[in-house]
């Protein structure tokens, strides 16, 4: 039986994000991961309505240099201990490296929707920046964009704006 997710971007979605020259950044430590307020709430009206929640996320630093994988599993595993989620899928790719797991490719979306039984076009994908959005319409879903103005290529259009994932969720649910 198929089934609707929610795909969510992590950092500045799940997450708070540090603001340089207007562009959003990943924490670096485990210690300065700090799960935005109303998440673990929304995401669990989200549960309750029968969604799965898997998180989709674009981690290059590591094979920039910039950070270690073991980090960024080390906070994948804090999420999964705090929030009901069901899954995180992980592109530690670049650009140049041209994989289909990088957003704004679909690839994370569509590899969930196999391995979960996942039905696309009932889904939604949740993010921060333009790759987020891209993404989820190039996989079929319909999108919420959480505005908050970076100083960055904003996506063309999206389903919905909203200003945080948990303002979202008291509109949709």
């Amino acid at each position: 039986m198929m089934q609707p997710a929610i795909f969510l971007d992590r950092d500045g979605v799940l997450n708070e994000v540090t603001l340089k020259a207007g562009k959003p950044h990943p924490p670096q430590t485990l210690a300065e991961l700090v799960i935005l307020p109303g998440v673990e709430d929304a995401l669990k009206k989200l549960h309750q309505a029968g969604y799965l929640l898997m998180v989709v996320t674009n981690q290059p630093d590591v094979v920039r240099g910039a950070q270690s994988k073991q980090v960024i599993e080390a906070m994948h595993d804090y999420l999964k201990q705090c929030l009901p989620l069901d899954a995180i899928y992980t592109c530690y790719h670049d650009d140049h490296e041209h994989c289909d797991c990088r957003k704004p490719l679909p690839g994370l979306l569509q590899q969930a929707a196999e391995e979960w039984s996942i039905d696309l076009s009932q889904s939604w994908m949740v993010g921060d920046r333009w790759r987020d959005i891209e993404a989820g319409q190039r996989a079929g879903c319909r999108t919420v964009f959480i505005d908050y103005g970076y100083a960055e290529k904003q996506p063309e259009q999206s389903t919905v704006k909203a200003v945080s994932l948990s303002a979202w969720v008291k509109e949709f649910i």
